[in-house]
């Protein structure tokens, strides 16, 4: 892709200092990157619909809050295992193709359990069926996540990239508020709520019809590098690379601590909102989209903020602040309250977020792009299954909101303890 003169740069940052939005929506100047950002957008706000009503689904069907646990691990649990492999072949393929393979059938699978809920059948076969369904779609998100992650700095300009993700993180979380709202309508407009779930699977269904679009009108082509060496060794020089740089590795360490501690109070809102707060399933995507506002917030605070120094410390600061607002919102027992810590505890979860996030991508070129961020997602996303399995199994004998506190706590020292060590973590 070819990049811009080094002329007209005077005006634009001139032009950003008088407006602040041109500074934070930076990286829709590039047609590719504002394509892919909206057929995106549209596709998160259908699987986080689809997700909050089969969480809500699966708790009203079994009435235990452990298949919230169950269906959190299988979605992601993949990552775990065919992640690496995701990497290795968004360096050696074309991205774009990965990704057109990964939404065709995230669509097939969203469409089946549409079916499924709407000829109601039996409500184990169902239960079942849902959570290999979500198997299944975590599997060919094993392979779309690096493709799509490394295609998003073939976008934009490397000096842009801090921005860019920044906007990417709105697009999810942005699709969280718009998700959780309209998911909220099917199950008021529908008496039957295997009816209003299946409207909801159905939309999520239609919503990858955009990201495909968007993917099939990009200009930008992937056209990978000869790679000396079978996919083995490929997957072994991105290992090394990885651990022999203590960056990396810390933040691959850290990723892998933040969701495994901090995303199980958003995989739990479901039991918090029927067995703590008693608001039922409107109070249950209410909570969505209030964490998914304050994360929107958050993620436009990091597009403003552009390239900042020294995002390691900050990052680790947002991380003390994450925890402390999780102890805060498993000790009230009030939805204005806990409404009002989620939206914050959101910002902090964002910043943190995007922050590692632009630090491994600055770190890394793009020949190892694929295989170092599929090695960080395993650690990002493979968190949450983990957390989610072993969270799901200790409320089954401990109080939840005691077992999600105690998260927090954990998740707050051990940010303390890098901010103490020498980890170079804090120097980039």
């Amino acid at each position: 892709m070819s990049k811009p003169a080094a002329a007209p740069e005077t005006p634009i940052v001139t032009e950003e200092k008088r407006n602040p939005l041109a500074r934070i929506f930076r990286a829709f100047t590039y047609r590719d990157f504002r394509l892919l950002w909206f057929g995106a957008f549209t596709s998160s706000s259908g699987t986080c619909l689809q997700e909050t009503a089969l969480a809500w689904i699966l708790l009203q069907l079994t009435n235990d809050p452990a298949y919230l646990g169950y269906n959190g691990f299988l979605a992601t649990a993949p990552i775990l295992i065919f992640t690496l492999l995701g990497g290795v072949l968004a360096d050696r393929f074309d991205r774009r193709r990965i990704l057109l393979t990964s939404q065709w059938s995230q669509l097939i699978f969203a469409l089946t359990l549409a079916s499924l809920a709407f000829f109601k059948v039996p409500s184990m076969i169902l239960v079942w069926s849902a959570l290999a369904l979500s198997f299944l779609t975590g599997c060919v998100q094993a392979f779309g996540g690096p493709a799509y992650q490394s295609l998003v700095p073939m976008l934009i300009d490397k000096k842009d990239l801090p921005n860019a993700i920044a906007l990417n993180s709105i697009q999810f979380q942005l699709a969280r508020v718009v998700g959780g709202s309209i998911g909220s309508f099917p199950f008021a407009i529908f008496a039957d709520q295997m009816i209003a779930a299946s409207v909801s699977f159905g939309l999520n269904g239609l919503s990858f019809v955009a990201v495909i679009f968007a993917l099939m009108s990009l200009s930008v082509c992937h056209i990978p590098r000869t790679h000396s060496g079978g996919m083995r060794h490929q997957l072994r020089e991105g290992l090394n690379f990885v651990w022999h740089q203590e960056a990396l590795r810390s933040l691959t360490f850290l990723a892998f601590a933040s969701t495994f501690l901090g995303m199980q109070v958003t995989i739990f809102i479901a039991a918090f909102a029927r067995d703590i707060f008693k608001v039922g399933a409107s109070g249950n995507f209410w909570m969505v989209a209030v964490l998914g506002a304050g994360a929107v917030a958050g993620a436009l605070i990091v597009a403003g903020l552009g390239n900042v120094s020294n995002k390691g410390r900050k990052a680790l600061m947002m991380q003390v602040c994450f925890g402390l607002m999780i102890i805060a919102f498993t000790l009230t027992d009030s939805i204005w309250v806990a409404s009002g810590i989620l939206f914050v505890a959101g910002i902090f979860m964002m910043i943190l977020f995007a922050m590692i996030m632009s630090l491994v991508q600055l770190i890394v070129s793009d020949e190892m792009r694929g295989r170092v961020l599929s090695i960080y997602m395993v650690a990002f996303r493979g968190g949450m299954p983990l957390g989610s399995l072993a969270t799901g199994l200790l409320a089954k004998r401990f109080f939840l909101p005691n077992i999600i506190l105690v998260e927090g706590v954990l998740l707050i020292i051990i940010a303390a303890s890098f901010l103490l060590s020498r980890s170079e973590v804090k120097e980039h």
